[in-house]
């Protein structure tokens, strides 16, 4: 393992399709379709499951899942301003920032387009109190509709003046996580193929950051390339700014800096892309600058790195129990623990989702219970490093299978 990739693997990832221009997707509208059904029925069937008469939907993420509505989703994660509910046995509805209406054309899970309420104190100010009523009112109304006495409702994301105007108005709140999370944890074929297009717009910015991966560029530089091809090939956001060069990778979690890539350095990152069509590659990789061999050193902690994730791939299964995967995995050096990932497994779809499992010094009785099932898709992480030493990061992205797993990046890992 003198280097960590060869110029042919480059030269896969540097082709003319992502290197001079963007990548156009291959998606038909049949699949999209397809995906578009099947997610909303999933929330639908959890909806039944959890006796509810509705779901409201404040996270712009399940209000994706759900309807593929999107809308400045970065700033309606934190600006509740467009919301969705379904009806367990009605309809399933928008509600969308004024003037924005037009931009659901064309979606067949929006049974009713309506003009949002809008009652958080920055748009509101001193009328919030009353804006908040007259929503109350409207959502109201709508469960006595439909939901035939009743009264009980699902909400993943509502701040306390929501929750109590609905209560006041005879509604049982329900907290709705779980019924999301849950729903979304299994993915349908089509499902399967948004996320290999994403991933595939993923590692060509993957290949960007590697063919700059020189002497004298910056963390924050190399990360630009990242989004610079997400962006462009329909792309949405990076969840985090998780790449740093030699001593900056220990300890880990520092963002990405003005500070310039020495020779010889390890560079380490975490993608966390949201890319097209909504869906997350979750992707990690480590090599040195200017692509130099790696020192003793390096070799030893990235073989580390290598011994864990392909242990704990060999584990990925369905009928697994969390319990039993964190008795049987890959268990971290001593020298190595205090520098450690938090996580071994962890979910992910349109973000990063349940389950999540601990590594094992982490794993005691808070950790949850639960399988690892068919139609998942599983983030297997490792951060390896010592005192004084950089950090090695790897994370491969896998489907499970009926017989097991199937890495979804190609991405050379080692």
């Amino acid at each position: 393992m003198d280097s960590v990739f060869k110029d042919d693997r480059k030269a896969t990832y540097l082709n003319a399709e992502g290197a001079d221009k963007p990548l156009i997707s291959p998606i038909s509208d049949k699949v999209l379709n397809c995906a578009r059904r099947y997610r909303l029925n999933r929330f639908r069937d959890q909806m039944a499951k959890h006796d509810v008469a509705a779901l409201l939907l404040y996270d712009p993420i399940n209000i994706r899942y759900a309807l593929d509505s999107s809308n400045m989703m970065v700033w309606t994660a934190h600006n509740p301003i467009r919301y969705a509910m379904i009806l367990a046995d009605g309809p399933a509805i928008l509600w969308e920032f004024k003037g924005c209406s037009h931009l659901n054309e064309g979606l067949p899970g929006i049974d009713e387009l309506r003009e949002s309420t809008a009652w958080m104190f920055m748009t509101r100010g001193d009328k919030s109190g009353r804006a908040v009523q007259d929503w109350a009112d409207e959502i109201a109304d709508l469960v006595k509709e439909y939901g035939g006495g009743n009264r009980r409702i699902a909400i993943d994301k509502l701040d306390g003046p929501g929750v109590f105007a609905l209560q006041d108005r005879g509604l049982q709140y329900v907290e709705g996580t779980e019924l999301t999370e849950v729903a979304r944890s299994i993915k349908s074929p089509e499902e399967i193929d948004l996320m290999r297009w994403t991933i595939r717009v993923c590692e060509a910015g993957m290949a960007r950051i590697y063919e700059h991966s020189l002497p004298g560029v910056t963390e924050r530089e190399l990360w630009g390339h990242l989004h610079f091809e997400n962006a462009r090939s329909g792309g949405e956001w990076l969840e985090t700014k998780l790449l740093t060069c030699g001593p900056r990778t220990n300890p880990w979690y520092q963002e990405c800096s003005d500070r310039p890539c020495q020779i010889g350095e390890m560079i380490s990152f975490d993608t966390d892309m949201i890319g097209p069509y909504g869906y997350c590659a979750d992707l990690s990789r480590s090599w040195t600058c200017g692509y130099t061999a790696m020192t003793n050193t390096q070799n030893r902690l990235y073989q580390a790195a290598v011994d864990q994730v392909q242990h704990n791939l060999e584990l990925v299964q369905p009928g697994m129990s969390f319990a039993e995967f964190n008795a049987k995995s890959w268990k971290i050096p001593e020298a190595y623990e205090p520098y450690r990932y938090s996580l071994a497994l962890h979910g992910v779809g349109m973000a990063d989702e349940w389950p999540v499992v601990p590594l094992h010094p982490d794993f005691d009785v808070t950790a949850m219970s639960g399988e690892i099932e068919e139609g998942m898709v599983i983030c297997v992480e490792s951060l390896i490093g010592e005192k004084g030493s950089e950090c090695i990061k790897l994370e491969t992205q896998v489907l499970v299978t009926s017989s097991g797993n199937e890495r979804l990046d190609r991405f050379p890992l080692f």
